[in-house]
């Protein structure tokens, strides 16, 4: 038998990141548990300082979901309460700028757009991103928190291991979509889940197959190009 040429492997890894994508649409087909297993552990050999290792996750699945969104929902759905729930951490600035703002406006209004919700229909974007707390209807939901005791280095590691957790699952034929809607209702999450009072919620994960059927299964976002945030220094 000819030996595999590692070169023959770049397409493969190349196709897995570039047709990576936030699904908000998933088909009830489970997920095996043992496939879930393999790709934290794949995604396990993220590189981090001096191999700390900090990421941990919760996979929740059947009714142990259902409870989870039923809970979160509770409090979305109720305006009151949920202006008590504010984020343990600032996942985006406080103040935006382009090109950042841009780009934040454009997917928010393509995706509404192929939605048809307009740009004064609360109620409709309120019920959109409450899917988030379903896990736009995946089978499986992953909550991912780390130690409170650790720092920003840290926080770079885990990034690595979520990239992993979504191209390790691309290459399996599997969606995903990373989720920081969750990090509002870290009290309700902790409460939930039995979390340990040193764990911080980082963010949660939809896994599963895509509805390609979904017209919000269509949005494809821009990247700019290499030239625009990268410098070539030769001399």
């Amino acid at each position: 038998m000819r030996a595999r040429d590692p070169l023959d492997s770049h397409g493969v890894v190349d196709h897995a990141i570039t047709t990576r994508r936030s699904v908000r649409a998933f088909l009830s087909t489970p997920v095996p548990r043992a496939t879930v297993d393999e790709i934290l552990r794949i995604s396990a050999r993220a590189p981090s300082g001096t191999n700390t290792q900090p990421w941990q996750a919760t996979v929740v699945t059947e009714a142990a979901k259902t409870r989870l969104s039923k809970a979160i929902m509770a409090v979305y759905d109720d305006a009151v309460q949920r202006k008590e729930h504010t984020e343990e951490y600032a996942y985006y600035p406080t103040q935006w700028v382009d090109p950042y703002l841009a780009r934040r406006r454009k997917i928010g209004w393509d995706l509404y757009g192929l939605l048809g919700i307009g740009r004064e229909d609360k109620s409709q974007m309120h019920a959109q991103h409450g899917r988030n707390y379903v896990f736009f209807d995946a089978p499986v939901g992953i909550i991912f928190t780390i130690d409170r005791i650790l720092e920003q280095g840290s926080w770079l590691d885990f990034g690595m291991f979520l990239q992993n957790v979504m191209i390790a699952a691309r290459a399996r034929g599997l969606d995903t979509c990373p989720q920081a809607a969750f990090t509002q209702f870290h009290r309700v999450i902790a409460r939930e889940l039995q979390l340990d009072a040193g764990a911080m919620v980082v963010c949660g994960m939809s896994l599963g197959y895509a509805d390609n059927t979904k017209i919000e299964n269509t949005l494809v976002t821009e990247r700019a190009p290499v030239s625009d945030f990268t410098r070539f220094l030769e001399e």
